[in-house]
């Protein structure tokens, strides 16, 4: 009675696992059509009039053409501050010339994003030593999980990104043992997401440091060379971000003690005076007079940061919402955690998916998180990877 009923069961689970990947098609175009609908379309946001604005000018005459009213170049604060998400702008601008409008930027994000979620497949089943099941449950986390799909819809560089992130997570599996092409496609790849938005250069830190994570082990002197390299680089690095940050006001909510960017609730006031630095230095010079005359404040606020942005729980979230984060996403994290431990895995693919969201964590705590979840989504894909190594993946080679 039992191995019949055993076999009742488990042979239509069996035929149904054969069109696993017709299903998560499936439930891909769904997600896709549902979310069309509940935006009626392409949805505009508050940011997107910046993006478009600056694509209108590239569709009209082929590049940025600052009008004699808006000052010289220079001193111009909305062309220099959207230098840093150019690939987006470029983006738009080539359906805007091709004259397909709103409907074709969001129909290009989606079938992009179709894209980096099939090859979200591939690597974790390239990674994972041929399983399917770990392929399967990323990429059915990474299709199902609103915060992420909902973008594909926004006129805005988070869906983009996403995908751009997932393709150079493709591209790192990919060089093991891909040859030099591979190489090309991998730095490709990473330039690309440091192009869409400004803090995309975390997806090529991240592969630095799995370089790192190989050298460790293999060629330990290299590894220390570098890493004095990297100490004596530092003074570079401070004024490379005091240029890219030229546009950015990051002090300024230190002194508001924002945890979540223009928002007061949760915000953490200081109980004595701040220190504040002084005119005419750089931004991220700033950064660290204010952090060396004010660090019990700004470890407050960096912690409170932190939480705040892998909580995914911020007051005018909905129950449902906030159920979903403890629920599900937390337990993902934790399985996330004990995934980056997974010897079976190669070790430089596990340092880059862990390394993806600490570095965007770190950003957010040295600046501030958003209101919407528009920093956390990027890097969950790497955080449902992870754990789905876990949960599938056998410690045994």
């Amino acid at each position: 009675m039992l191995s019949q009923l055993s076999s009742l069961t488990f042979k239509p689970a069996r035929r149904l696992w054969s069109y696993h990947c017709w299903l998560l098609l499936g439930l891909w175009l769904l997600v896709q059509a549902a979310f069309l609908v509940k935006f009626h379309g392409p949805h505009y946001a508050n940011d997107s009039a910046r993006y478009l604005g600056y694509a209108t000018n590239l569709a009209q005459h082929g590049y940025y053409r600052l009008e004699p009213s808006e000052g010289r170049l220079a001193d111009d604060f909305q062309y220099v501050h959207n230098q840093r998400y150019i690939l987006y702008p470029w983006y738009q601008s080539v359906w805007l010339r091709l004259h397909a409008g709103w409907w074709g930027i969001v129909l290009g994000q989606i079938a992009v994003s179709g894209l980096a979620a099939a090859a979200l497949y591939a690597a974790v089943r390239r990674l994972a030593g041929g399983r399917r099941g770990a392929a399967a449950l990323a990429t059915g986390l990474f299709v199902l999980w609103p915060d992420v799909q909902q973008f594909n819809c926004y006129l805005l560089t988070e869906s983009l990104f996403i995908s751009l992130s997932v393709f150079s997570f493709w591209a790192l599996v990919r060089v093991r043992g891909g040859g030099g092409r591979a190489w090309v496609v991998l730095i490709g790849c990473l330039l690309l997401t440091a192009l869409v938005r400004p803090n995309g250069f975390v997806v090529a830190a991240a592969a630095g440091l799995a370089g790192l994570a190989a050298l460790y082990t293999t060629r330990r002197r290299l590894f220390w060379g570098l890493i004095g390299a990297g100490v004596l680089a530092a003074p570079l690095a401070v004024w490379w971000l005091n240029y890219q940050l030229v546009s950015f006001f990051i002090v300024e909510t230190y002194m508001r003690g924002e945890l979540m960017f223009a928002t007061p609730v949760w915000a953490i006031h200081p109980s004595a005076p701040l220190v504040l630095p002084p005119a005419g230095i750089g931004q991220m010079s700033r950064v660290l007079y204010f952090a060396a005359h004010n660090p019990g404040f700004l470890a407050q606020l960096m912690l409170g940061k932190f939480l705040v942005f892998f909580s995914s729980i911020k007051p005018y979230y909905s129950l449902i919402h906030r159920l979903v984060s403890v629920f599900m996403l937390w337990p993902l994290y934790y399985l996330a955690v004990r995934g980056t431990r997974r010897a079976a895995a190669w070790q430089p693919a596990r340092a880059f998916l862990a390394a993806v969201p600490l570095l965007q964590a770190a950003i957010v705590m040295l600046t501030v998180d958003d209101y919407d979840v528009r920093f956390l989504a990027p890097v969950l894909p790497f955080v449902f990877v992870l754990a789905a190594l876990q949960v599938t993946v056998s410690t045994k080679q």
